[in-house]
């Protein structure tokens, strides 16, 4: 399948275009903040950049100059009302860009999709469906890291079994357990800003989330470091780098048990 970055901000029309799209592509979430997008651009390595200016009059604008200096070989498909669109188009350029007016059906927009990845649309519906019917079942995996090399080996090591989604803070991990929950998380204990400890408090303190459990990374290998991430109790710790056969292994474990 091919990747497709959403960027905008976390409310139902970005919701339900998220749940449309994955239904054919990778889609991944990102807010619209251009420290972030550039760390997420080079994680996901998308063909293609979809923007959401559904009420983003305070979206960062450099974004759009990162996207036409840095990754001008990625199109970009921007969506949003007459009066959004046009308060951005000042900052469009070229045939990079190309800009869809709401309200719009999501046919319409997987058509578009679909035509700036040069993909014919009714195979990528009959592939979607092949693999939706090989992939049910398998059960969802969220991984959390600030280093996208780190992000990048797990999703290598775990997407052939489980259905793997990536998010590089604790934050972006929140917003992602919301929109698809997990099986289980994997997660760095040692994140800069909102940490391991942070984000785990974070997933314990909401109802729906509580009972997700959560694996602690480290590359720490001391005796202090492990006893403060025991202490946290959470559902098994790994060092990093972990070990393929290991980490599958305990992540089965840990599955079964939460049955």
């Amino acid at each position: 399948m091919k990747k497709i970055l959403l960027i905008g901000k976390f409310n139902n029309v970005v919701n339900e275009m998220n749940a449309f799209l994955a239904q054919f592509f990778h889609v991944q979430l990102c807010s619209e903040n251009a420290g972030v997008l550039e760390g997420m651009l080079k994680i996901v390595n998308p063909d293609l950049v979809l923007i959401s200016l559904i009420g983003a009059y305070d979206i960062d604008t450099s974004m759009f100059f990162l996207l036409s200096d840095q990754y001008e070989e990625i199109p970009v498909l921007t969506i949003g009302t007459l009066e959004e669109s046009s308060k951005f188009f000042k900052y469009y350029e070229g045939a990079q860009f190309e800009n869809l007016i709401r309200p719009v059906e999501n046919t319409i927009i997987m058509s578009a999709v679909c035509n700036r990845l040069g993909l014919d649309r009714a195979k990528v519906e009959e592939e979607a469906a092949k693999e939706r019917k090989q992939s049910s079942g398998k059960k969802r995996i969220l991984v959390v890291d600030d280093n996208g090399t780190a992000l990048r080996t797990m999703k290598a090591m775990l997407e052939d079994k489980y259905e793997v989604a990536l998010a590089i803070s604790g934050a972006q991990a929140m917003t992602s357990i919301g929109k698809m929950r997990p099986d289980l998380i994997l997660l760095d204990y040692e994140m800069p800003v909102c940490d391991g400890r942070m984000t785990l408090e974070m997933i314990r303190a909401d109802e729906e989330m509580k009972d997700i459990p959560v694996v602690f990374l480290t590359a720490i290998n001391d005796r202090a470091n492990i006893q403060a991430v025991l202490k946290l109790k959470p559902a098994g710790y790994f060092l990093k780098p972990a070990i393929k056969e290991q980490l599958i292994a305990e992540i089965e474990k840990i599955l079964s048990q939460a049955e």
